[in-house]
């Protein structure tokens, strides 16, 4: 069966990535920028809020081994999808939730998702679907950035390892190692 792919908006992408990478067929996380207006988007630019683009990861996964329908419960489960443009201290547009849909499939599937999630939530979801829209990959040392730099970043070593402890106590069947 070939690979897909799954673009997903929730939070910071070190964050978001790190969730990810953990998972059983899971071949690739990618941390880049999608749906705003700039045309190949720096860091800066996007950390700056006005290009409209949202930090992101581009999921490329083997559907035979964990399925988008998985792959949306674990993005609702380690973001909370009830912050509308932030996640905890990082505010603004660049930080929303979002799912961007390759195709009318995944479009359907994360409107389930988001309806299978809300049960979870005290408050109401506030995750767009948007798209569809132009991917950009981040900068290089954005790539991995948890398995390297982030394990000493005090940001990083603040917000990821409880996202890691809830996928790990959630999902644990769906880890890699």
């Amino acid at each position: 069966m070939p690979h897909e792919e799954a673009i997903f908006a929730g939070g910071c992408f070190w964050c978001t990535e790190a969730v990810f990478g953990q998972l059983k067929g899971v071949e690739s996380v990618v941390s880049g920028y999608i749906g705003g207006t700039a045309v190949n988007p720096t860091y800066k630019q996007v950390c700056s809020g006005t290009t409209g683009h949202a930090e992101a990861i581009r999921i490329t996964y083997d559907p035979s081994t964990i399925t988008y329908a998985d792959l949306l419960d674990i993005f609702f489960a380690t973001h909370d999808p009830t912050q509308l443009n932030r996640q905890g201290n990082d505010i603004g547009t660049q930080y929303r939730s979002a799912i961007f849909p390759l195709d009318d499939d995944q479009r359907q599937s994360a409107m389930e998702g988001i309806e299978r999630a809300s049960a979870d939530w005290p408050a109401p979801i506030v995750t767009s679907i948007e798209g569809p829209a132009t991917w950009y990959p981040a900068e290089d040392y954005h790539q991995e950035y948890w398995e390297g730099e982030g394990q000493r970043n005090p940001y990083c070593l603040a917000v990821i390892p409880p996202k890691l402890a809830k996928l790990k106590k959630s999902f644990a069947q769906k880890l890699s190692n």
